[in-house]
């Protein structure tokens, strides 16, 4: 799947120039600049990309979404999630709440296992969607195995919870962290949209602070790249787009094993 490229830019929005394989913008929300860039990587191991990107400004949001395996049914859920999300956040009234962002993803729920229903193939998919509201703070929403991070003070952190049994394996101490259980399990989600049961995602309420940079990223960046070179590179002071462009580069040198995408939210 391409990723989805941001709209042409409107009045309160201006290009600061493209890295190539990504995309930035400049814009305003509330009293808070934000510089906004994404891309994605292919990798070397499947034949095509099942990651989604949007990123917009109406309202300002960015969505990484990461289907399923490498089948129909993976390219059609993380597409039809992030449509379905984008689209029911540029409907909804301002300021967002929490039951807004969960409306959102129960829409997108529903629409994935109605595929699923269609398609003779496994029709999931992760997602993890950053919006802020407006008034010096964001929403962050967040279902399967992509992630949350914040930079605040050069100390990165990991905002979000891996809905796998390999984060609970580590967790509670089940098996080594570098066992072939462990990496099994990786694979094994217990939360993800087009599940059975319809769960829910997570959603957080964080701060904007000038200074501080959120990355959403696919398991494809969280799995090949350190926590030490993400905070190496969000920490850089380099545009947005450039430090897109480090990481995805650097999923390639790790051996390029999954699609990777990733959204840079720099705060000013």
């Amino acid at each position: 799947m391409e990723a989805l490229k941001v709209a042409r830019p409107r009045d309160k929005v201006s290009n600061v120039g493209t890295v190539e394989g990504t995309t930035e913008f400049v814009t305003r929300d509330g009293d808070r600049t934000l510089t906004v860039a994404g891309g994605t990587e292919i990798g070397r191991r499947y034949r095509a990309n099942f990651d989604v990107l949007h990123l917009g400004d109406d309202p300002v949001l960015a969505v990484v979404a990461d289907g399923m395996g490498d089948s129909e049914g993976s390219a059609v859920a993380s597409r039809t999630a992030v449509d379905v999300v984008v689209a029911a956040l540029r409907a909804a009234h301002r300021p967002f709440g929490p039951a807004t962002i969960r409306d959102a993803v129960g829409a997108a729920q529903q629409r994935v296992r109605a595929a699923g229903e269609r398609l003779d193939s496994l029709t999931g998919c992760t997602l993890t969607a950053f919006v802020p509201d407006g008034d010096g703070a964001a929403w962050i929403a967040q279902i399967g195995d992509s992630r949350a991070y914040r930079l605040r003070d050069g100390l990165l952190e990991l905002l979000t919870v891996d809905h796998t049994a390999a984060w609970l394996g580590a967790v509670y101490g089940w098996y080594p962290a570098d066992s072939r259980q462990a990496a099994a399990a990786r694979y094994m989600l217990h939360r993800f949209l087009g599940h059975p049961d319809s769960p829910e995602p997570d959603v957080l309420n964080v701060t904007l602070r000038p200074g501080d940079v959120y990355c959403l990223c696919t398991d494809g960046v969280a799995e090949q790249v350190s926590y030490e070179r993400l905070q190496q590179v969000l920490g850089s002071g380099d545009r947005p787009g450039e430090m897109v462009a480090a990481l995805l580069a650097d999923t390639l040198a790790a051996g390029g094993h999954d699609n990777a995408t990733l959204a840079i939210l720099q705060i000013t």
